[in-house]
């Protein structure tokens, strides 16, 4: 671990792996709840980093946390909320090729796992949801599409995310759901904060009626 001091009030901690930074900010949230961790505006994960803004005495607070031993698995607890997903997108054979099962598995496969919401970018409202064990790791495409369709749900290595809104993409497309990731008139706008625990559930495609299909 090692913590920067960024400006008069901030500090940047950086950690040696994912899994040590989502624990870290786990810890974070943690202490703050327990009321042991000193006031602080905004605590902000990204995939090797957490910045914490708004101390007071940021020095400190570093001093502090460069005493701290965090465990990967020390990661529990939070918010939770659950995404319905239809098993339609184009890259789910793909997927399930390498996960070496068939394609109608993969909804029981994701659908046994606890995503955890590691660190927010990209765009707004995507979240870099940690969750896939090492032997579920999916590469990313070779290709990267130029247009992804928003409700996209993707994985790539060990991580899944859902496409807020339209955009270039290089994960694998394995589903799409209604769920609104972002809305600037709701408060959050993001459905999904670092910290949150997300379920997905699957959701069987409507059936075509006679007159639809003709």
């Amino acid at each position: 671990m090692r913590v920067l001091p960024v400006g008069e009030h901030a500090l940047l901690v950086e950690l040696g792996s994912a899994p040590e930074t989502e624990a870290f900010h786990a810890e974070l949230l943690r202490r703050r709840e327990a009321g042991d961790l000193p006031p602080v505006t905004e605590i902000v994960p990204a995939a090797r980093t957490v910045l914490l803004d708004g101390l007071a005495r940021p020095l400190e607070l570093a001093g502090r946390l460069t005493t701290w031993t965090v465990e990967p698995s020390a990661v529990t607890g939070g918010p939770e909320t659950e995404i319905a997903v239809r098993y339609d997108g184009p890259d789910l054979a793909e997927v399930a090729r390498c996960w070496q099962v068939a394609p109608e598995d993969v909804p029981g496969i994701v659908g046994g796992l606890t995503f955890r919401v590691a660190f927010c970018g990209f765009v707004p409202g995507f979240g870099y949801l940690s969750g896939l064990p090492d032997r579920l790791r999916v590469p990313r495409r070779t290709t990267p599409r130029t247009a992804v369709p928003a409700g996209s749900v993707a994985l790539a290595d060990t991580y899944a995310g859902v496409y807020p809104r339209a955009s270039p993409g290089g994960w694998q497309l394995i589903g799409t759901t209604d769920a609104v990731l972002w809305d600037q008139d709701r408060d959050p706008a993001a459905l999904l904060a670092p910290g949150v625990r997300v379920r997905f559930t699957s959701e069987e495609p409507v059936a075509e009626t006679a007159e639809e299909q003709t």
